[in-house]
């Protein structure tokens, strides 16, 4: 269910109260468990008449809200089934032109649902709800618009994988990551295949293998994000970044999108051939002319996206 953001205003968010015994790491039965699984023990309010994903579209720019704050934003099967059928639409939209990831509260996302994982222990919900998960996660690589995460609090295991499948990533600079299901018992293998495309593998291991957070100016310095502001001008700076793509021209904008991904999985003489092939492509596209001839001229271009 999918409602737009002119809704009342959210209850008031609980505090989380894991205990860590070094800055940047929780202990006891694990990071995941301590920022997810500990908040179980309150009653969680009926969410039945309660939308999982919101959805703003204005002024080329979607945004998709997870809104699922009692519990951290956990990817839920019912937000992942919310997030493909989004996504799907959007691309078929071709006013949308970037597209913002959020989270609603006081977190980002912290990753799956593991109270609903515990559920279904059957190995067949497991696999299809983890192949789900991944589908949603390529279709934000295969998305024609560029796709920016902003976030905040945490963002742990397959939320830390949701940060880094987005092209762009804005963190204020309370944001924490993590990649933390080895706590529990669960080497985060489908978040290794983001973070490992994001990050050096080293540093990525070290995430992978003790589970332990790192903050913001931290995933900044590694790659994960592309901006660390405060708090309080964290819209401000995601609005600086979307106007900048909005500014292009939207055709080159999706063209080098798909290509970028797709020359990452080239050898270096096939990535060039495949690069080649598409920027001669682009010459023949009317915004190139447009933007050479504003160029020459010294006047701003005026994109037909076309």
């Amino acid at each position: 269910m999918v409602r737009s953001l002119a809704t009342p205003p959210l209850p008031p968010f609980p505090t989380p109260r894991a205990r860590t015994d070094k800055p940047g790491r929780y202990t006891g039965r694990g990071a995941e468990l301590a920022v997810v699984s500990e908040m179980r023990e309150l009653k969680e309010p009926a969410t039945m008449d309660k939308p999982v994903l919101l959805r703003e579209h204005a002024g080329g720019i979607v945004t998709l809200t997870l809104n699922r704050p009692e519990q951290f934003n956990a990817l839920s099967q019912e937000l992942l089934t919310e997030l493909e059928k989004a996504l799907a639409e959007i691309a078929a939209d071709e006013d949308a032109r970037v597209v913002l990831i959020a989270g609603a509260g006081k977190a980002f996302c912290a990753g799956h649902d593991l109270k609903e994982m515990r559920v279904r222990p059957d190995l067949a919900f497991q696999q299809a709800l983890f192949r789900q998960c991944s589908r949603m996660m390529m279709a934000l690589t295969e998305l024609p618009q560029p796709v920016i995460a902003r976030v905040h609090g945490i963002a742990t295991a397959a939320g830390c994988q949701l940060v880094a499948m987005c092209d762009l990533a804005v963190a204020s600079d309370n944001a924490r990551f993590a990649v933390s299901g080895i706590n529990v018992g669960l080497f985060c293998s489908t978040p290794s295949v983001a973070l490992a495309r994001n990050i050096g593998r080293k540093q990525a291991m070290e995430m992978l293998l003790t589970g332990d957070f790192i903050d913001a100016q931290t995933a900044l310095a590694r790659g994960l994000v592309n901006r660390v502001v405060a708090e309080e001008k964290l819209d401000a700076e995601v609005k600086k970044l979307s106007d900048a793509i909005l500014s292009k021209s939207p055709v080159a904008v999706s063209s080098g999108k798909r290509l970028f991904y797709r020359q990452l999985e080239l050898g270096l003489a096939e990535a060039y051939d495949a690069a080649s092939d598409v920027i001669a492509c682009d010459m023949m596209t009317e915004d190139a002319r447009e933007g050479i001839d504003a160029f020459i001229e010294k006047r701003p271009p005026e994109w037909r996206g076309r």
